[in-house]
């Protein structure tokens, strides 16, 4: 199974959210081709009321944690109550920034 697939399950049985997105950004690193080892999570959901930052994302690390250990290099988590998400970012989530290993290639290629 992809990793990728793997955290969007795991996440989905877990938090039931509202918003979902698990995106593979190993592209924009300096890995090999076909590497899934730089992701990005998405996550809204109810289940976030009241939790500061750091609860959301040791909850999030905590239920994919396997993946962490052993196969994940980083993992860029947005966690959002659905009240947060549809005041701030329901139009345009928050942009990853450039990776300067990615970026070097980038230039390199020009």
């Amino acid at each position: 199974m992809l990793i990728h697939t793997s955290i969007e399950q795991k996440l989905l049985r877990a938090f039931d959210p509202v918003f979902l997105d698990v995106i593979d950004e190993s592209h924009m690193h300096s890995v090999a081709p076909g590497v899934e080892s730089h992701f990005k999570v998405v996550i809204v959901t109810p289940l976030f009321d009241g939790m500061r930052l750091l609860q959301r994302h040791r909850a999030v690390n905590a239920i994919v944690a396997t993946e962490l250990a052993e196969k994940i290099h980083a993992l860029a988590l947005h966690t959002y109550t659905p009240g947060e998400w549809y005041e701030y970012y329901a139009e345009k989530p928050p942009a990853s920034p450039k990776c300067f290993g990615g970026s070097k290639r980038e230039k390199a290629s020009t």
